[in-house]
């Protein structure tokens, strides 16, 4: 800090200029770094659909907590202390892992949109890079025995207010292992009559083809004629008794039935997503890894796998065993 004489000489030669210590600090404020909330719009704008549908509700957390703060103000600290905040209010439901996937999810959302200020220039460094993500909790998802699958099977068809849907998402993901969205992004054109396959579209919009049995190919064809006549191209194939497009929030009520009707989903809180683990683990077991992560649309984890990765046609002749069916694919090789 300048000594008694140095800023006695520094004002000194302000007051020559005309320039008052105020006049400083009112320049230095027009040129301050926005605050939060002022380029919070920045990053929504900037940011792809499907990751903002992610950071939505961490953005409005981020904003509540921190909104009024400058973005080369907030400290690694702060956003230790937001994030912990997200974890200690996280809505807890059967399948919670303690508030963890909310902490990370946190983290992670401030981590893009500091980092999308540092690439504005607005900041030299991320004050989230430095936050560690909590280690996560191991899960109970695990493979379903054939009974269990048969109790799905039967809530669906008993306890639903649309059963035609709701077995439809259970023999889809069972028979495919897809994710969520997977289903949800299934168009007219991805349903491949000649080579009985359904194209899925999810992670990392990756693309892939899973070689299905006709029955489900013709059930998934007949759904979307009776909800939507003249469907074609783009248009989705899974549908509401509106005609309104499937969402996500189909597999929370699903789930939620799930849980409130079996007893044995209070050890084991069921969702879609067990479907996809059952599946692959049956496959992996009939077929071998390379084939169980063909079929899980899962990228090579080594350059060993990247030279043993596993044919449509070795997919396909997998659930020719699952469900003693033929598959067209299954001679490819």
């Amino acid at each position: 800090m300048p000594d008694a004489a140095t800023r006695a000489l520094a004002l000194e030669m302000l007051a020559r200029l005309g320039v008052s210590p105020e006049d400083l600090l009112a320049a230095h404020d027009t040129t301050a770094a926005p605050t939060i909330a002022e380029y919070l719009p920045t990053v929504e704008r900037a940011t792809p659909t499907k990751a903002a549908r992610t950071f939505a509700s961490y953005w409005k957390r981020l904003n509540s907590q921190l909104g009024d703060r400058r973005i080369d103000e907030v400290r690694t600290s702060d956003i230790a202390a937001f994030a912990r905040t997200c974890r200690e209010n996280a809505q807890v439901r059967t399948n919670t892992i303690g508030g963890t996937g909310a902490e990370t999810n946190a983290i992670t959302t401030a981590r893009a949109f500091f980092r999308l200020a540092v690439q504005d220039g607005l900041i030299s460094s991320n004050p989230a890079a430095a936050v560690r993500k909590p280690r996560r909790n191991p899960r109970e998802r695990r493979a379903l025995t054939p009974a269990e699958i048969a109790d799905l099977d039967q809530i669906a068809r008993t306890r639903s207010d649309d059963p035609e849907l709701d077995t439809l998402l259970v023999r889809f993901h069972l028979e495919t292992a897809a994710r969520r969205q997977g289903a949800i992004g299934l168009r007219m054109r991805d349903l491949d009559h000649r080579r009985q396959v359904v194209r899925l579209l999810e992670k990392g919009d990756k693309q892939r083809d899973v070689p299905v049995t006709a029955e489900l190919l013709n059930h998934l064809q007949n759904h979307a004629t009776r909800r939507a006549p003249g469907a074609t191209g783009d248009d989705p194939v899974l549908r509401y008794r509106s005609g309104a497009p499937l969402t996500r929030r189909r597999y929370n009520t699903l789930a939620e039935r799930w849980q409130r009707e079996l007893s044995w989903t209070a050890t084991a809180p069921v969702s879609i997503h067990w479907l996809r683990h059952t599946a692959l683990t049956e496959v992996e077991r009939i077929a071998g890894h390379a084939v169980a992560a063909a079929l899980a649309g899962h990228a090579p984890t080594s350059v060993t796998a990247s030279y043993t990765k596993a044919t449509i046609a070795e997919v396909a002749r997998a659930l020719e065993t699952r469900t003693g069916t033929t598959h067209p694919l299954a001679t490819a090789d």
